[in-house]
Parts: C-alpha cells; structure tokens; sequence
C-alpha cells in the first residue's frame, strides 16, 4: 500500500488511470447521491474521509510500497453502499497526497489496489453472505462487519504483492517473507474496529448504514 510511482512502469498507471476513470463514470450514474441531500449522511461521509485519512497516514514499512495501514474498505462499503465508499476512499487517498505520504503520479495505481478491488470485492462479499445467510444481527456483525473486514484486507495484501511481484518491483521471496504475512496481523485489528464501529452504528444510528435494514435483521428474529 502507498506505492511509489517509480516500482510500476507508465503502462500499469495507463491501466490503472483507464480503469478508476472508468469506475468513476459508474460511481457519478449510479450513486445515490440523493442520500447526501440529508446533512447528517453528507456529514458521515466527509467525517469518514478524514478519519480515513488520518488512520492511513499512520503507516509502517520498511520498503518503499510495501507500508501497511487500515483500510476501512469493508466497513465503509457497509455503511454508504459502494459507490459513495469508492468516493470516500478516494477522498482518503488524497488526503494522504497532499500531505505528502504518497505522490500524485501514484494515486491512479493505489487507488486501484487500495480502493476499487477492496471496494468491489467487499460489495460481492456482502451479497454472498446475504444470498446464503440468514438475516439476523449477529450473521451482519460478526459475518459481514468482522469477518469480511480480515478478509478484505488479506485479499488487498495479496492482489497489492501480486501486482509488485508481477511488475518487477520486488522479488516474491522478499514479498512472501517481509510484507504478505503482516497482513494477518493487520486483518485481526481491521476485523475489531470495523466489528465496533458498525455495532455503534446499527444500533444507534442504523439509518446511516445503507446495508443495514431493521425489517431484514431484527424484527421476527
């Protein structure tokens, strides 16, 4: 995560420029922008942004690419549906560019690895478990809040050390020996902040959780 512009070649940012441009023109025709018309969801919104903003900041590493933060992806696809967590987390990732943690020659590139594939997969996570799972409290908490935040964050370990593997910046024994495996450790903190953050907010404030239905999770149950 924060990559440097210089470990991939100017096709991979080509690529990557060509697809977050693509994914924005889906997220402008089908958010639901309306949603921000209320003052308090537009204030979640922003409020998420900093305080992503603020947790990827706080990074660790060794290696230039190969830094570890939270991610959030899981819990703010949870909270504002897809399409507004891709804008929240491209929000972040500016937030960290301008303070000066990752340049702007390699926005398009992370926030390819950092915020569509997490987004995208957490999405697909979520309706598996809705499709195969029973509607209930403790399935959303501790299935889709907890477990899908340690697995978001193991997946962009991988898709993140495959792409520095595939494109020549580092060697897969380094990758595989000093950068994947803190990903487990990194999953277990995500797993509990996401688990907390979404249980104040369902229960407090479910209104603000766009995947969140009392009808569905709690009544009858």
């Amino acid at each position: 995560m924060n990559f440097a512009p210089d470990l991939f070649s100017f096709v991979w940012h080509a690529c990557a420029a060509l697809g977050g441009l693509g994914v924005g023109a889906w997220c402008i025709l089908s958010a639901p922008w309306r949603r921000l018309l209320d003052g308090h969801q537009l204030n979640a919104l922003l409020g998420a942004a900093v305080i992503l903003t603020l947790l990827w900041s706080l990074n660790a590493g060794v290696s230039p690419g190969l830094n570890l933060h939270l991610l959030g992806a899981m819990a703010t696809t949870l909270i504002f549906g897809p399409q507004l967590a891709l804008l929240v987390l491209a929000m972040a990732l500016a937030g960290v560019t301008l303070n000066g943690s990752v340049e702007w020659a390699a926005y398009p590139i992370n926030f390819l690895v950092m915020g569509i594939v997490p987004v995208l997969v957490s999405s697909l996570y979520f309706r598996v478990v809705e499709r195969w799972l029973p509607r209930n409290f403790f399935v959303y908490i501790f299935i889709n809040a907890f477990l899908g935040a340690a697995l978001i964050v193991l997946v962009q370990g991988a898709v993140a050390s495959l792409s520095l593997f595939v494109a020549g910046a580092y060697p897969a024994d380094k990758l595989l020996s000093e950068y994947l495996p803190f990903f487990l450790l990194l999953g277990f903190a995500e797993a509990w902040l996401s688990g907390m953050a979404l249980t104040l907010l369902v229960v407090y404030r479910p209104e603000w959780v766009a995947s969140f239905d009392d009808k569905s999770y709690l009544l009858n149950k």
